[in-house]
């Protein structure tokens, strides 16, 4: 929901854990917005998202470099192996700061709040309800970091990725004066008291400007153990993602409003809209008590059909007073009334038995630990093929792309999404196996860039096994030791072209395969003729080149004068260059073609979630895929022309699970992901749509490709890794492993990474970007926008079939 407070609150009770808000799948307020801008208080400082596409579910945030999904979990610092530990009497960082509106005093949010015993409204510590990983032994402090603690030196703490679970408590019991020992008086006061209603325990529609109107419950100022909200603002929960805001009363409607604003548009698109519309509707019809006759099929959209019907008909028969807070006969102004829903319940998957959401009787649950499922396979001889590896839920939907086992369709799409999402240290940001956990571990291979996190290890190989490999050095991890059973933790023989196959498939999209053209005798081949958009610095021209082929035309849009003036000068004058792909016509494609080959990858900046300000694939610079699959439409042959045409379109592989397949549904096809470290020294993930002839085909080095760091160097230079990690437009990612060392030694000194290096890294000629008197940052910006060579040179060599060759 449109919240950016993730509120942490101190607690010294031991009975009461207090907890913080859900990091969520939600938009975050954009900067600088002032409270008569929004209606709200801004009390975090994440930069903007759009309200058209909040991020999914499962779209990790980061805040200083750390990643953070939304699991609801509490976020725990733990050690990396070989990791330094953290002082006891250092503090945590606190990375929320507060808007204050004026004339009001700002508070200091690097100073540890005084302590206070907490009611809480917000994720409630119920030891039945919690889910496995939940009940993980957390660290003594009870501090939870409001936007994510930053990542120290050897210090590394991890969410679980998982379904949110997120339990709503509709308000405090009570207010702090009566935990207090001077509170003799039993008459509770009310809170808000401006005569604007929306008292404590409401459900609402909140409004938060450049957001559409989300449900909510107006939840106490404790619930934030912060302050009282300013005269005319409400705290706010939403419902969706747990998360706060402080919005103004004027911006907000009672739930009965659910006709009015109520966005069908939202609920058929956004999954986390879907969730807070489910949960604020059965919250209303647990006040109402009203029951809904048990569904009598598996479709979702037909299970939550009635609880819509009766939200749009008005909560009837109680209409508004069955929505109100529950009053008790005690000092307690509310009950307590908790709800535990978690998205896999509302949408499950096809493979998986129904969950009713309607008040049916429950059907029985399947076995869903790891610890069971490791039971099962050991002492009953179950395959493990059968379960889960990330989760232990039983019949999955798909395989596990890297060890022997499963993933259910909830942790595919985690898998998805965040597999290959890196720290600034060059590791993965979560674990090989379940893309989770809070503590993990480095395997000690210098080539190697992957963790494992502890539950993994302690569950699926032995318990104890985390222990045993703090005090190995190094570690080598189990996609680097020898290829044998642990536990029930074992490699696939054949896990490269399975991780391939686990990316190129998505089972929820099946479309018909790209139309195949025959291929063109040598005689009748002619030059091919080329529309390139987001050309960058030329790679398509260069690599069409090196292949051989005659281009009879290369048309290419630009807008980056360094990237144009590097085409310009290597090339000679050979490439035309166009205007912004926002004005390109149809005329233009019909006065330039006709087109052979339309190639194209959009900005990945606002699609990529190791970005915590994206905007995703319907705001900020990933709309401009739209504008490549318009150009494609209109370059593609009339009917009636037997011709060979053929397009590409490349994107990170680092995005929301949605977007991916928002931009297969345009493209008509499922992606294949290629990772230029087969054929290259550096990681470089990537995903290309297209029809190009065998781009399924596995990826094979040739004789001219530089495969380790060391042949990528200049003379005396000695490389102190084999390969290095993903090289982006970022100074900072040429540093390399938790300890941030330079790959390079000279002289007995780290040295970074020469120009010249970085472009053999990405299969350029030396000296390639040198023009302009660019300084090594530009230059780097060039290199990091652009594809690897070798790849798009693995791509396009089955075009010679088709196309006129020197």
């Amino acid at each position: 929901m449109p919240s950016n407070n993730s509120g942490a609150i101190l607690s010294e009770s031991s009975n009461v854990t207090a907890t913080a808000a859900v990091n969520g799948d939600t938009p975050l307020i954009a900067e600088g917005l002032s409270e008569n801008d929004s209606g709200v208080e801004l009390t975090n400082d994440n930069s903007p998202l759009t309200a058209a596409e909040p991020p999914s579910p499962f779209c990790p945030k980061q805040s200083g470099g750390a990643a953070s999904p939304q699991d609801g979990n509490q976020r725990t610092r733990g050690s990396r192996k070989r990791s330094r530990k953290r002082p006891e009497e250092e503090e945590p960082d606190w990375d929320s700061y507060s808007h204050k509106p004026s004339g009001t005093s700002q508070l200091g949010l690097r100073n540890r709040p005084r302590p206070r015993t907490i009611y809480q409204a917000g994720l409630a510590a119920n030891p039945q309800t919690k889910h496995r990983r939940q009940n993980r032994k957390q660290e003594q402090s009870p501090v939870m970091y409001a936007a994510g603690p930053r990542r120290a030196a050897g210090v590394v703490a991890r969410e679980t990725p998982e379904a949110p679970c997120l339990e709503l408590m509709e308000q405090d019991s009570k207010d702090s004066a009566q935990s207090s020992s001077t509170t003799s008086s039993s008459e509770v006061q009310p809170e808000y008291n401006d005569n604007k209603g929306f008292g404590v325990g409401e459900l609402v529609w909140g409004k938060i400007k450049g957001f559409s109107w989300w449900p909510g419950i107006v939840v106490t100022w404790r619930a934030m153990g912060k302050r009282q909200a300013s005269h005319g603002m409400r705290w706010l929960q939403w419902f969706g993602d747990g998360k706060f805001s402080e919005v103004s009363a004027d911006k907000l409607d009672s739930l009965m409003a659910f006709p009015k604003f109520f966005s069908q548009a939202s609920y058929t698109k956004l999954a986390s809209y879907r969730k807070a519309i489910f949960q604020a509707v059965e919250m209303a019809s647990v006040r109402a008590e009203k029951t809904f006759p048990p569904c009598e099929t598996d479709n979702p959209e037909e299970q939550i059909k009635p609880m819509l019907d009766w939200a749009n008909g008005g909560f009837q028969p109680k209409g508004e007073e069955g929505l109100k807070p529950t009053r008790s006969a005690s000092s307690n102004p509310l009950d307590h009334q908790i709800l535990n829903v978690s998205l896999p319940e509302y949408f499950p998957s096809a493979k998986r038995p129904r969950v009713s959401p309607c008040k049916a009787k429950a059907a029985p649950e399947e076995p869903c630990s790891r610890e069971q499922m490791v039971n099962e396979v050991q002492k009953k001889n179950r395959s493990i093929e059968e379960f889960c590896l990330s989760c232990g839920k039983m019949r999955a939907a798909t395989f596990h792309p890297l060890f022997e086992g499963g993933l259910c369709q909830t942790c595919k799409d985690v898998y998805l999404e965040i597999s290959y999402m890196y720290d600034d240290d060059g590791y993965q940001s979560y674990c090989t196996v379940c893309c989770g956990g809070r503590e993990v571990l480095l395997c000690g291979n210098a080539n190697c860039c992957r963790c494992f996190c502890v539950d993994c290890l302690d569950i699926l190989v032995d318990p104890g096994a985390s222990n045993n490999a703090r005090y190995q050095d190094p570690w080598r991890c189990y996609m680097c030791q020898p290829l044998l059973q642990y536990g029930v933790l074992k490699r696939r023989h054949d896990w490269s072209l399975k991780l391939q196959e686990f990316f190129a498939n998505d089972n929820g999209q099946e479309f018909e395969k790209p139309k195949i053209y025959p291929a063109v005798p040598a005689e009748q081949r002619r030059p091919i003729r080329v529309l390139s958009l987001f050309d960058g610095i030329a790679t398509g021209y260069l690599v069409l080149r090196d292949l051989g082929f005659k281009v009879d035309q290369y048309v290419a849009s630009e807008v980056c004068e360094d990237s144009i003036s590097v085409g310009v000068v290597r090339h000679e004058g050979k490439i035309q260059y166009v205007h912004d792909v926002r004005n390109i016509t149809r005329k233009n494609i019909q006065e330039w073609g006709p087109f052979d080959l339309v190639i194209g990858g959009s900005p990945c900046n606002d699609l990529s979630i190791v970005n915590p300000a994206r905007k995703g694939l319907f705001g900020g610079t990933g709309r401009l895929f739209f504008e490549f699959y318009r150009l494609l439409s209109e370059a593609k042959p009339k009917e009636g022309e037997d011709r060979p045409f053929f397009w590409m379109f490349e994107n990170v592989v680092a995005m929301g699970v949605n977007d991916k397949r928002d931009i297969s549904r345009f493209l008509e096809c499922n992606p294949v992901m290629i990772d230029a470290i087969e054929v290259s020294a550096a990681h470089r993930a990537r995903y290309f749509w297209g029809n190009l002839p065998g781009m399924n085909r596995p990826l094979c080095a040739s004789g001219m490709d530089k495969l380790e760091l060391q042949e990528c160097l200049d003379h005396g230079r000695v490389a102190k890794f084999g390969k290095v990690r993903t090289i982006t437009t970022r100074s900072n990612s040429i540093k390399q492993g938790k300890d941030q060392h330079f790959p390079v030694l000279m002289n007995g000194k780290e040295d970074v990474l020469w120009c010249t290096e970085l472009e053999r890294i990405f299969g350029f000629p030396v000296h390639y970007t040198d023009v302009s008197n660019m300084g090594r940052g530009a230059r780097q910006r060039l290199l990091g926008r652009s594809w690897s060579v070798p790849v798009i040179r693995h791509l396009f060599a089955p075009l010679k079939d088709y196309f006129a060759c020197e």
